[in-house]
């Protein structure tokens, strides 16, 4: 049976509830008692509680249109999954839309379509996370389902078989089928040695073929509990009324007391220099890839992120404007493409990483020396002032129309607590990046450029083109 909700006065309804002394409410569902703790106010829109059995709830207001988004976050990804068991994570995300005791396989989906939303899950190194985009009165529903798969989920071995067939596939069309997928699989095991971001999302192709249903149960039972995932609501809602609806669909489900602190096993120091070469025959054009160790942005910490978001725009943003298009692709024609890019949304040290693919004539080792010396040459010379304030603008300009996505704004939210931070840090970070000086930027690029923290990789179609 497909359930179709259409009582928008679901969502306003009234709960039983008493406001405490200290700020906590207290709801009460037949024999199971839900306190919840004092709401906090950040900014305008921003709202956030914890339930007392762990699960932290953020509600962001934007009343613009009758439109909510629901996202669960589970602080569980590939990192944290047990070793030899790669892609377990992302094996489970598929596994939890076969059903449980009460809804039936695919049922949830349906249900969503039915009521004219939308739906889906990604998996990623730090956490698995699963959302609705629905009218904001169905958003008692969504609740309702997605609080029962996470303590009701129903599988058997017919549906291990099944979407393991389906997530190996996956692999072949995205992975086995895509020379440059693989070879970025291996510049991530050279980079990350005993970390498990060496260890690619999706699984390695062995360890998934071998995954069992007392795997995914495994992983289900001790990562998929309240005490261990975020609640992000946004959009057309209350945060009274949706405190209310979270205390009774997720509220009365039991903190998982045995979960275990969130440990990675560690890198140990890089001291030298570490190269690959990748070769297989479908590479349509060689090209030199380098990845540095970086930091990541910490709670209460951020300024070195920030400060290496600009260097990637000023060394390899804009083709036209970068340090590396304007030297290669423009002065010398040396490339006709070059790249710098860095990610501080991570949960433990990320990375830093520039490319170029060399002109017709220019070898790799030629081209590669040409990138070196533009990194060179930008450490030497001062950082263009102008340049500094065209990407505070646009920058600025990117955190504004940001504002505008209900459901990018949740995935911010949901992302950044599941990867270490905090609210006030995703609060502040427009305005830790507008702060950023050209000194931070040369001190964040001589921490960075350091060629014993660096995975160089050359990937060819055929071994004469490896020169």
């Amino acid at each position: 049976m497909i359930r179709i909700l259409a009582v928008p006065a679901l969502l306003l309804a009234a709960h039983p509830l008493s406001a405490q002394s200290s700020g906590e409410q207290t709801f009460i569902f037949d024999d199971t008692t839900v306190t919840v703790s004092a709401p906090q106010t950040i900014g305008e829109d921003v709202t956030t509680f914890t339930l007392d059995n762990g699960m932290e709830v953020v509600v962001i207001e934007d009343h613009r249109a009758a439109v909510a988004v629901q996202m669960v976050w589970y602080r569980a990804g590939s990192a944290d999954e047990p070793v030899g068991q790669s892609g377990v994570a992302h094996f489970l995300e598929h596994l939890l839309f076969k059903g449980t005791d009460t809804l039936a396989p695919g049922e949830f989906s349906s249900t969503v379509a039915a009521n004219g939303g939308s739906d889906n899950a990604f998996t990623s190194y730090d956490y698995t996370a699963y959302f609705q985009r629905v009218a904001a009165d169905r958003l008692p529903l969504m609740m309702q389902m997605e609080s029962d798969r996470m303590e009701n989920l129903a599988i058997g071995e017919g549906d291990i078989a099944t979407e393991r067939n389906v997530i190996l596939e996956e692999r072949n069309q995205r992975t086995e089928n895509n020379p440059g997928a693989l070879a970025r699989e291996q510049f991530m095991a050279a980079q990350y040695q005993n970390h498990r971001y060496g260890v690619p999302i999706i699984g390695w192709k062995h360890e998934m073929e071998e995954l069992s249903l007392q795997d995914a149960l495994s992983f289900y039972d001790i990562h998929y509990s309240p005490n261990n995932a975020v609640l992000i609501v946004a959009g057309d809602v209350q945060p009274d009324a949706v405190m209310a609806l979270a205390a009774e669909y997720y509220g009365t489900i039991p903190r998982e007391e045995d979960l275990p602190e969130r440990l990675r096993p560690a890198e140990p120091p890089q001291i030298a220099p570490r190269r690959i070469t990748y070769t297989d025959p479908r590479v349509s054009q060689p090209y030199v890839v380098r990845s540095y160790l970086a930091p990541e942005r910490d709670a209460g910490d951020q300024d070195t992120a920030a400060a290496l978001v600009y260097l990637a725009e000023l060394l390899g943003g804009s083709s036209f404007t970068s340090a590396l298009g304007q030297a290669l692709q423009f002065d010398t024609q040396t490339a006709v493409y070059t790249s710098a890019g860095y990610s501080g949304d991570s949960l433990d040290s990320t990375t830093f990483g520039v490319s170029i693919v060399p002109a017709a004539g220019v070898t790799l080792s030629e081209g590669e020396a040409a990138m070196d010396k533009v990194i060179a040459d930008f450490m030497a010379a001062d950082i263009d002032p102008a340049a500094m304030e065209r990407i505070r603008t646009q920058l600025n300009a990117q955190e504004i129309y940001a504002l505008d996505d209900v459901q990018g704004r949740a995935q911010r939210y949901g992302a950044a607590l599941t990867q270490g931070l905090t609210i006030a840090d995703v609060e502040a970070w427009p305005q830790v990046l507008q702060e950023v000086t050209a000194e931070d930027v040369k001190a964040a690029a001589e921490l960075v450029f350091d060629l014993n923290q660096s995975v160089t990789g050359w990937v060819v179609a055929n071994p004469e083109q490896a020169q």
